[in-house]
């Protein structure tokens, strides 16, 4: 069964120190983010989502994320052509929904479903 990928959405950096990340990506973006958590830093970059992520593995790699209007419909098409889950569909605040799967080919494909995702103009 066929999905319909909106676009890329989210770029998410797994990372071991979180304090020194957000410092590096704040100097070489010239801007403070967005949102500033233990679990989560984000910075919006042209419209879309920068992220850092602690409690996530770095060995996974940076972790993309397509839009889709559902992130489990999604999933489990991506299982039904030979992926696994690698992450749960789970709500992470705002309504925004997000998931992974480690492909057939090994890679590991986010899924996002953000109601307030909206390209600057």
């Amino acid at each position: 069964m066929p999905i319909e990928l909106q676009g890329l959405r989210t770029v998410i950096y797994p990372v071991a120190d979180l304090d020194a990340a957000k410092l590096w990506w704040t100097t070489l973006l010239g801007r403070e983010p967005y949102f500033d958590q233990p679990f989560y830093v984000g910075f919006q970059v042209a419209g879309y989502e920068l992220g850092l992520l602690p409690e996530a593995s770095p060995a996974d790699g940076a972790l993309t994320y397509w839009g889709v209007e559902s992130v489990q419909d999604a999933m489990d098409a991506a299982v039904a052509v030979g992926a696994v889950e690698h992450a749960a569909a789970t709500e992470v605040g705002e309504g925004i929904i997000t998931g992974s799967v480690l492909a057939a080919t090994g890679n590991v494909v986010g899924f996002i479903y953000n109601p307030h995702f909206r390209l600057p103009a």
